[in-house]
């Protein structure tokens, strides 16, 4: 694992216990930092190569008691394929134009965002966040952001999503879109997006956040092959064959 000399010491902290959110029945625990200074980008970079996740200015990685559930995947860009599925899926969005823009919260997302919520995930905790909520999501990062802004031929928008670009890869933090259309796969086909600008910009890595063999809203992510988990050895290949094998098991890394 790559090291990077920090300026100054950063301390650690374990939140309270609270009910899992993605595994019923079970307790959520986590360590976090927080990414400020000079530093904040080093200590960003350092940590999401370790299997940390960023919300808002704080770094944080699962620590739960006895459960280790979450486990951190990314994609090996230059060795994805696209799947005949896949395919279809960037035909069928083949007229929405991305535009990345600055990571800065407009009223216009945040209906998107409201919909998508409200259609989604209605009764979580994000459904109940107004717009000050989601413009500190959006804009309170002290690390390199953008987001990116997928409209239709009339400008309608149609998908956000937000992330993070790091030395060796993009980071994505968070996505969401048009309700309406689901049979559009929009969630894959901005993943898809991303894939294509991390080649573009010649870095190796797509970060996709935790993957959860127990929690059906988690399972698209090993779709994206190769996928590297992250554990105890390091990050090493996590194929479908076995995170399917998982996944109708409930086993866990």
């Amino acid at each position: 694992m790559d090291h990077f000399p920090l300026k100054r010491p950063h301390f650690f902290f374990t939140t309270a216990p609270l009910p899992c959110p993605y595994v019923s029945g079970r307790l959520e625990r986590k360590i976090v930092t927080e990414l400020n200074g000079a530093d904040a980008d080093i200590l960003h970079e350092s940590l999401s190569r370790a299997g940390f996740r960023r919300s808002h200015s704080i770094a944080y990685t699962p620590a739960c008691p006895g459960c280790n559930a979450c486990v951190p995947v990314r994609i090996i860009v230059e060795q994805f394929g696209l799947t005949r599925t896949m395919r279809k899926i960037a035909r069928v969005n083949a007229e929405l134009v991305a535009h990345k823009v600055p990571a800065r919260a407009t009223a216009e997302q945040f209906r998107l965002f409201a919909r998508y919520q409200e259609s989604r995930h209605a009764g979580g905790d994000m459904a109940l966040m107004g717009f000050y909520d989601y413009r500190s999501m959006v804009e309170d990062s002290p690390v390199d952001t953008f987001l990116v802004e997928f409209r239709q031929p009339d400008g309608t928008l149609t998908a956000v999503c937000l992330a993070d670009c790091i030395g060796d890869g993009l980071s994505a933090v968070y996505s969401f879109f048009e309700p309406d259309l689901a049979n559009h796969s929009l969630g894959t086909y901005v993943v898809l997006w991303l894939i294509d600008e991390a080649r573009s910009l010649k870095l190796p890595h797509l970060y996709l956040g935790y993957w959860i063999a127990e929690s059906r809203k988690m399972s698209y992510k090993t779709r994206f092959q190769p996928l590297e988990a992250f554990g105890p050895d390091g990050w090493r290949l996590l194929d479908a064959p076995t995170a399917e094998t998982m996944i109708s098991t409930g086993e866990k890394e």
